[in-house]
């Protein structure tokens, strides 16, 4: 564990380190920042963009924080292994695991792909990545004995329930799967290691900034807030699970969506 910055006041996450995958931009950089500013030191992932994951580490940075980050490919195994042998490299006492990156087929050249070349990629990355680290890292904290340790996955608030179209089929599967993973991971891992999963709902990144009229007004009429989500919707939530204030929350998949419509 290490200590605040002196003068600091207490914060819910003081003196842990956290690692958040896929933290270069987005849902990711939100989590980071969010943890960041609860206390913990943040160790920051991405696959390749490394300006971003330099900017989020400095942003972390300024929050008054200690981070470091990797680039690593997770739907490679041997790449995901250095990842967490980085990661526990850095820091020992790692409570916090985040595992946020994902394969992003909406926008880029990937939009373009066909639908076997999107499950593919979806399946390597966000399925076998995340189930590869997430047992290593149990295994890890285990180990360690360290206090608080967490791991909390990302799904989809729609993967139970179905959506039409490419995209709903390819989502539901692959996020469908981290949800159910979870539930199980927790039984393996307790009562050492809480195992939790997040399920956002329409959130604004970088696909819903250039969105059609027709995605936008969906967004909207399918919470019953009416608007989009934002990242930073995701991060609070997420600070919440992975904090001592939620130390008796395990095995769940918690949909952050702002109450999904079900009428239309």
């Amino acid at each position: 564990m290490h200590s605040p910055p002196p003068h600091a006041a207490p914060t819910p996450l003081d003196g842990m380190t956290a690692v958040v995958t896929g933290a270069s931009s987005g849902i990711g950089r939100a989590i980071a920042l969010e943890l960041a500013s609860a206390g913990a030191d943040v160790f920051v992932h991405a696959k390749a963009n490394g300006e971003g994951a330099e900017e989020t580490k400095a942003s972390v940075q300024r929050i008054g924080r200690s981070s470091h980050f990797v680039l690593a490919d997770i739907s490679d195994p041997q790449q995901a292994s250095a990842l967490v042998e980085s990661a526990f490299s850095w820091r020992k006492d790692i409570a916090i695991w985040v595992n946020c990156a994902g394969v992003d087929v909406l926008t880029g050249d990937a939009q373009n792909w066909s639908f076997e070349e999107k499950i593919s990629a979806l399946w390597q990355a966000d399925v076998r990545g995340t189930i590869q680290l997430s047992r290593e890292v149990g295994r890890r904290m285990r180990e360690t004995k360290v206090s608080g340790a967490t791991i909390l996955n990302i799904g989809w608030d729609q993967a139970e329930l179905g959506m039409a179209g490419d995209s709903g089929e390819m989502f539901a599967a692959v996020k469908g799967a981290i949800m159910v993973f979870t539930r199980s991971l927790a039984k393996s891992l307790a009562p050492d290691v809480r195992v939790n999963c997040l399920a956002p709902g329409w959130i604004k990144t970088a696909w819903g900034d250039a969105a059609s009229d027709s995605w936008q007004d969906r967004a909207r009429s399918e919470s019953l807030l009416a608007r989009w989500g934002t990242p930073e919707d995701v991060a609070r939530a997420a600070r919440f699970l992975v904090s001592p204030d939620a130390e008796f929350i395990n095995g769940q998949v918690i949909s952050v969506n702002g109450g999904m419509d079900t009428s239309g």
